[in-house]
């Protein structure tokens, strides 16, 4: 099927390039030249497992191109809409401006016939008003909303663990599901549901998704907070939690919290947007979550302060982490990076390694030290602090091999992914999140 993917950041660049290797012929769309060139050239603009393998794939087969004009999508059959929605400045809700520009532009070049499937993280109500903007092309608007994992962008998005399309009641509607269908066919075939649904849930299931998952990480991580209080472990109780069918392991994790360019963002304009509706109550919680979370990270800083017994000022640091999560180099909203800034501001030295987000991180705080090899950073550390759980971290890094290259014996595990009895054993202060 020829397909179009309008906005061909991390969410649009992953989807052109996965739909290319199922056998479509898809042009991307992006305002931004220099990105339209690398992937282009088939390299990805950022770090994302497997991205350059579809992407190199799809140019040399033909099946993939990217370019910058609105009318390069003309005759495509369907329009995946792909755009940001950033937080508003100064407010919490979704900035709509690129979302409504790129339909707008897309706009002349629509069909009778054609589909526009919204991929975009958008607060309910948006996909009914950009379907009216529409409706006079003969183009149907579905939303298809996306549910990627950074790291694993493109597992997620040939192998989702469901695909939900909300459209309009109506032939038109249905024509344009059945088109959708037609478009994740190898996915349908291989059972992986495909729910069917009207506009405003599909808006929904994205904002409520991402609440839920928040939520439950602030759990854990509230109850950690307790734990210190108590001289309990939480990850002995997040254990115990997780052998509850009702509840589960995933994201149990308890440590400085989550980031991203999404997560935040979104439970923020989740909770906008209920206010607009006047059911700000049914999702106050949502504060609290984000308060928790943003908590953690003073609290990280604080282990450390305490473990140097105040002393901060002039001591090396080694932060161990840059990215908001592994396998990733997005440091939007990275709990490590603010980590290593609040230690900054206290007057530590301090020296930042990440396998994937240094250019990124040095971009954002050029005021940090950064050093691409672990164990440089390591070298003559006063305190070590490790704030993203890479394997080179949490598998690869042996107390006693970080031993013999710090001055201090000082580790801050903000992911509680080490080893404490192992790090103690060698000699180490070990201080975890909710941890004795």
């Amino acid at each position: 099927m020829r397909m179009s993917v309008i906005g061909c950041g991390y969410l649009g660049a992953v989807h052109a390039a996965a739909m290319a290797s199922l056998g479509h012929d898809v042009i991307g769309i992006d305002v931004d030249e220099g990105r339209v060139a690398a992937l282009a050239a088939g390299s990805a603009p950022f770090f994302e497992p497997r991205l350059e393998e579809l992407l190199r794939a799809g140019i040399e087969s033909g099946r993939l191109r990217f370019g910058t004009r609105p009318g390069d999508a003309a005759g495509a059959r369907v329009h995946f809409l792909a755009v940001g929605t950033p937080q508003l400045p100064g407010g919490h809700a979704a900035d709509l401006r690129f979302v409504e520009a790129a339909v707008d532009a897309l706009r002349p070049h629509l069909r009778p016939g054609d589909v526009l499937a919204g991929k975009s993280t958008v607060p309910v109500g948006t996909a009914a008003r950009l379907a009216a903007r529409v409706a006079d092309t003969g183009a149907a608007l579905v939303w298809n909303p996306e549910f990627l994992r950074e790291g694993w962008a493109v597992h997620d998005t040939l192998t989702p663990d469901r695909i939900v399309v909300g459209a309009a009641a109506g032939a038109r509607g249905e024509r344009a599901v059945d088109v959708l269908r037609e478009v994740y066919r190898s996915a349908v075939d291989a059972g992986i549901p495909f729910l069917v649904t009207d506009l405003a849930t599909a808006e929904l299931v994205k904002g409520a998704a991402n609440a839920f998952l928040a939520t439950k990480i602030s759990f854990i991580n509230a109850m950690a907070e307790v734990a210190d209080a108590a001289d309990a472990d939480i990850t002995l109780l997040a254990e115990a939690l997780g052998h509850d069918t009702r509840i589960g392991h995933r994201y149990l994790g308890s440590g400085i919290g989550f980031g991203g360019g999404c997560l935040p963002k979104d439970i923020r304009a989740f909770a906008a947007r209920a206010e607009e509706l006047g059911r700000g109550a049914a999702v106050g919680f949502l504060h609290e979550v984000d308060a928790i979370n943003l908590r953690r990270r003073e609290h990280a800083v604080r282990l450390v302060v305490e473990a140097l017994d105040g002393l901060v000022f002039g001591r090396r640091i080694a932060v161990l982490g840059a990215a908001f999560k592994p396998f990733s180099d997005d440091v939007r909203d990275s709990p490590a990076l603010e980590v290593a800034v609040r230690l900054r501001g206290l007057g530590a030295d301090v020296v930042v390694t990440d396998p994937a987000a240094l250019d990124n991180a040095r971009a954002l705080h050029p005021q940090l030290g950064y050093e691409p090899s672990r164990d440089e950073a390591l070298r003559d550390a006063d305190a070590v602090v490790v704030v993203t759980e890479w394997d080179e971290y949490r598998r690869e890094l042996s107390p006693a091999h970080a031993a013999s290259l710090v001055r201090g014996r000082v580790v801050v595990d903000g992911r509680n992914c080490l080893d404490a009895a192992a790090w103690r054993a060698a000699g180490w202060t070990y201080c975890g999140m909710g941890r004795r």
